[in-house]
């Protein structure tokens, strides 16, 4: 096999190379391409460039595979809690006890928010979307560390991301209580990352916190699925913020806002309401699933397939299971989880749907777990935020010290050509 792709245009012939990664997949690279030709390439939502080289996560739609630095996700989802899988992302490699215990002291030690936050978080009204609230306060926090991060220094590295690791859980447990209007509370320092974040959302002021091992089992599994998933809309946000030497915490508020859309992190909070809209329709499951194979028909199936898995969403296969527990656990009756159900059987059995590979995905079942857990809607993707901030940690960290180049895109131009002005009078 060559390793060079030929460009042929106008009678004149280019040379590029062609790379291949770790995982065996070929790559042309152009980085001389317009240098060489005066051409460039156009690729509407990047959807066949990439943007870096990265060692972070690599992903196989058509395989349904997902790893973390080589980990099979069904393993680290197994066998990992969440805090060893983000020490893994951040870091490259899985922590040994005591790494992981110094680790989890030292995020502990960062873990308090300056009580002038609280003004910042008062001034939001109670309508106010929570995505927009996280997103603010996580840029905030810059006023209250406003050095900037030193690269070189890997202990000035490392301080940043425990500090960003200790107090985004409170921020997120912040803005569900001002949604439902319970005031704010601090965490435990005797409990688990994933127990004490549960404990800062749900605590109720007159009652005694009890752990359900059921639910932190599910919310850890959920939190390391979502920890990171390659260069998506959101990752490439923070790193192409972080491109321009902004800082880590801005760099991840970039990303909050880029996951907040409907076609990115909103998909969890879209399945609930289409469950909602089929509710109030009468609950007819049949009737629905005849409008989604409807070419015809506006309804789209929210939490079934994935643009990038063409087969089965591997983290839907993790996440199922723990739905289930959930769900018998609480022994929650709900008709928008029956529908829910309804919907999964006929996805999972009729030839129309599994021959077209669209089974319920990750944003199925996680919606699906939050509503039974009690938590609004609208903080479904401030928890997938949560899940996703050691991915966007280790995509910053990566980019900074791989010393990228600031990201420029270019574009292809289709406006007018060169207009002579005309004054005021004569147009």
């Amino acid at each position: 096999m060559s390793d060079k792709a030929i460009l042929e245009y106008d009678g004149k012939r280019y040379e590029f190379p062609v790379i291949k990664d770790s995982e065996n997949e070929l790559a042309i690279d152009i980085k001389s391409l317009r240098s060489s030709t005066g051409m460039i390439t156009i690729d509407p939502g990047f959807k066949n460039t990439g943007s870096c080289e990265s060692a972070i996560t690599f992903l196989d739609g058509e395989k349904g595979m997902l790893r973390y630095r080589g980990y099979a996700i069904e393993e680290l989802a197994e066998k990992a809690d969440f805090l060893e899988v983000a020490y893994l992302l951040i870091f490259g490699e899985l922590p040994n006890k005591e790494q992981l215990n110094t680790f989890h002291e030292d995020i502990k030690a960062e873990s308090q928010v300056d009580e002038e936050m609280k003004k910042i978080l008062d001034g939001f009204p109670k309508s106010a979307h929570p995505m927009g609230v996280l997103s603010s306060l996580t840029s905030a926090l810059i006023a209250f560390n406003p050095t900037s991060v030193n690269i070189s220094s890997e202990k000035d590295m490392y301080h940043s991301i425990v500090k960003i690791l200790g107090k985004f859980p409170v921020l997120v447990a912040w803005t569900m209580r001002k949604k439902k209007g319970l005031p704010l509370d601090y965490g435990d320092d005797n409990l688990g990352y994933v127990e004490n974040l549960h404990k800062m959302m749900f605590k109720k002021p007159s009652k005694e916190y009890k752990c359900n091992k059921i639910i932190i089992d599910a919310l850890d599994k959920l939190l390391i699925l979502h920890a990171d998933h390659e260069q998506n809309c959101s990752t490439s946000a923070v790193r192409i913020t972080g491109s321009s030497h902004a800082g880590l915490f801005v760099s991840l508020s970039a990303g909050i806002s880029a996951l907040w859309g409907p076609l990115h992190g909103g998909a969890n909070q879209a399945v609930i309401e289409m469950l909602e809209g089929i509710q109030k329709d009468g609950g007819d499951t049949h009737k629905y699933m005849a409008k989604a194979k409807d070419k015809n028909d506006e309804f789209r199936l929210m939490g079934f397939g994935h643009r990038v898995y063409k087969n089965f969403d591997p983290r839907a296969r993790i996440i199922k299971k723990a739905a289930d527990e959930v769900l018998e656990d609480l022994g929650i009756v709900d008709p928008i989880l029956d529908i829910a159900k309804r919907l999964e059987k006929v996805a999972l059995e009729d030839p129309y749907f599994v021959e077209r590979n669209l089974y319920p995905n990750v944003d199925f079942y996680s919606g699906i777990i939050y509503r039974a857990l009690g938590i609004p809607r609208e903080m479904f993707t401030v928890m997938f935020a949560m899940g996703r901030l050691p991915g966007w940690i280790a995509q910053w960290r990566e980019m900074r010290l791989n010393h990228e180049p600031i990201g420029r895109p270019r574009q292809v131009y289709i406006g007018e050509t060169y207009r002579p002005f005309k004054p005021l009078e004569e147009r």
